[in-house]
């Protein structure tokens, strides 16, 4: 592996994460966080690396380093939250992580002492809360995203559970998997550093699930819990009116986190920047009922995103619901003592995808990195001109807006996954 200017190493890395599924613009503060978690070799590792899933055969033979030393170098990596780590068909394949989910998150969930949490906090706050990295990811309006809104059960009316799908139901969730982990929540322990966390909300609260709690345990970033406590965790974020967002997609769900207003940086975007498609919303939405409302005001209380408003309380006033804002979570429906609100289905569903492939696909697509995706080794002369040629088409807006159309996004998905299992790597589409 050829040599990269030190002066220019990191500014590489941050050129890297960039590229990825969440875009990731450079800054002062960026910089430091990669000096800070990054040493010089696993730099230069996460610079040549593919972007897509790989196995260290693969890996090695890209970068130039010999198999049993990448091997090393790739578990240290994994235990920092540099590359994400999948077992699959009996071996461990890698790719970079993203800064969202993926960097920022690995980073602040450490509890091995390994890693200054409040310097990273702070690095990390101010990176995030200076606007840029929210405007560079939503500022196009993109409908794919990696947290989606799960819908508390108890806020629909009687006999709309039922058209419920499964992947919508945290409890169907829960039943289903078989292991279990939890950690501290990233965006908790960040504002818990930095002096910005208003809540008493406790820490331990971010989930995962089979594949996902099995790389969280392996790498030291969670710890096994039995299904007990995740129902546990699911009441107590009902009690306190947290969020619940999920993994954006229908199938292998990876996580959930247990999400309050005045700390999660994603509803920050909503609430502090101003971009409703922050997160995806569930495919329902708060409707009131006039002849039931008695204008407390607690379903604006509650609203962990401020989109219920009222102006005055006076008889007969009923709240305002800020349709674009409302993310479909039903906290204020469980919180209305006089059953005044209920959640009632979207005119339009919501696009959740099918599996992590066909997330990171269209999360690309919106945010003109897909060619990266396609042609992921640009070590070779041939793959980094046509990931060029490639990436210039796609990101024109006509094209971007064809293929995420209802007309045409299905057969686009289709015609990505047959060319993934032509080369062998359709384990990608079980993920």
């Amino acid at each position: 592996m050829g040599h990269m200017a030190m002066k220019d190493l990191y500014g590489r890395v941050g050129e890297k994460l960039d590229s990825l599924e969440a875009r990731a613009p450079m800054s002062k503060e960026l910089y430091e966080i990669l000096k800070e978690i990054f040493t010089e070799t696993e730099a230069e590792i996460f610079c040549t690396m593919p972007y897509g899933m790989s196995s260290k055969r693969r890996i090695a033979k890209i970068t130039g380093i010999e198999e049993h030393v990448m091997d090393k170098h790739l578990r240290e990596m994994s235990s920092k939250g540099l590359v994400l780590d999948m077992f699959i068909n009996g071996e461990s394949h890698y790719s970079p992580s993203p800064m969202v989910i993926g960097i920022f998150e690995f980073t602040m969930m450490r509890v091995d002492g390994s890693v200054n949490s409040k310097k990273m906090a702070k690095l990390f706050h101010h990176y995030l809360q200076d606007g840029s990295f929210f405007t560079t990811n939503l500022r196009d309006g993109g409908v794919v995203g990696p947290l989606r809104t799960m819908l508390y059960e108890e806020s629909l009316r009687n006999g709309e559970l039922t058209e419920v799908l499964d992947y919508e139901k945290a409890s169907e969730l829960i039943e289903h998997s078989s292991r279990f982990a939890v950690g501290l929540c990233s965006c908790r322990h960040e504002k818990h550093h930095t002096g910005d966390k208003k809540c008493d909300i406790k820490l331990d609260t971010c989930t995962t699930f089979d594949m996902g709690a099995d790389m969280m345990i392996k790498n030291g970033l969670a710890n096994e819990v039995p299904k007990e406590m995740v129902l546990e965790n699911l009441s107590y974020s009902r009690e306190n009116g947290l969020i619940v967002l999920a993994d954006n997609v229908q199938k292998n769900v990876f996580f959930i986190c247990h999400c309050c207003g005045c700390c999660c940086n994603a509803l920050l975007g909503i609430t502090k920047f101003g971009y409703p498609n922050s997160v995806v919303s569930s495919n329902y939405i708060s409707h009131i009922d006039k002849e039931k409302c008695i204008s407390c005001g607690d379903c604006v209380d509650t609203c962990p995103i401020d989109a219920i408003s009222l102006a005055d309380t006076s008889p007969g006033e009923t709240p305002s619901i800020n349709e674009e804002y409302c993310l479909g979570c039903g906290v204020c429906a469980i919180n209305c003592s006089n059953e005044a609100l209920s959640m009632i289905k979207r005119a339009k569903r919501v696009l959740h995808p099918e599996c992590t492939f066909e997330r990171i696909i269209l999360q690309c697509l919106e945010r003109g990195t897909l060619q990266n995706q396609l042609f992921d080794d640009q070590s070779r002369i041939t793959m980094k001109y046509l990931s060029g040629f490639v990436g210039g088409f796609l990101r024109l807006t006509p094209v971007k807006k064809a293929l995420m159309s209802d007309l045409l996004r299905s057969n686009f998905l289709s015609m990505m996954k047959a060319g993934i299992k032509m080369q062998g790597k359709g384990w990608l589409l079980e993920l």
